[in-house]
């Protein structure tokens, strides 16, 4: 049976619902190379910014609606590239985000991108300061009793590093 509206989301020529498939796929990898990785609980707030942060980087990497490609050799080093500790990833959500929308593409898969970037962007959560590395004088650890707020992309980014070394 044929739904009778799209509510919204944008219809087919067929007359269907939108399926944002690009953005599917690249959640599904996230999610596959997080649970392998098994760093942290699914379902865990940790998880769900890692997702977020790996599908962001899988479905911007990837051609505008079309599905993610899979597990390339080459798609995996650019992720790694992207989700570097170095690599200034907020701004460069920022822009593949504004180019989709200046391209047109404003379907239901960069409705679901920018959703997730929103979150990740504007969720702060308490956790250990690891930019506060080690004491250089006498060189202790990291004090992870001490915690500060940051931006749920700053612990899922690096989530999604270290679980796309382990996959």
């Amino acid at each position: 049976m044929r739904p009778e509206s799209t509510n919204g989301a944008g219809g087919t020529s067929g007359g269907g619902l939108a399926v944002p498939m690009a953005w599917l796929c690249a959640e599904y990898l996230a999610d596959e190379v997080l649970r392998a990785a098994a760093l942290v609980a699914p379902g865990s707030l940790e998880y769900r910014a890692g997702l977020q942060a790996l599908a962001l980087t899988v479905h911007l990497s990837g051609e505008p609606d079309g599905p993610a490609d899979g597990w390339a050799a080459g798609r995996v080093d650019e992720w790694l590239g992207h989700t570097a500790y170095d690599r200034p990833w907020p701004p460069w959500v920022e822009e593949r985000l504004a180019a989709r929308r200046a391209s047109g593409g404003a379907g239901p898969d960069l409705a679901l991108a920018v959703t997730a970037w929103r979150r990740l962007r504007d969720t702060w959560m308490r956790a250990t300061d690891l930019d506060g590395r080690a004491d250089d004088d006498t060189g202790s650890p990291v004090d992870e009793e001490e915690q500060i707020w940051l931006p749920a992309w700053r612990l899922g980014l690096p989530l999604a590093h270290l679980s796309l070394h382990l996959r």
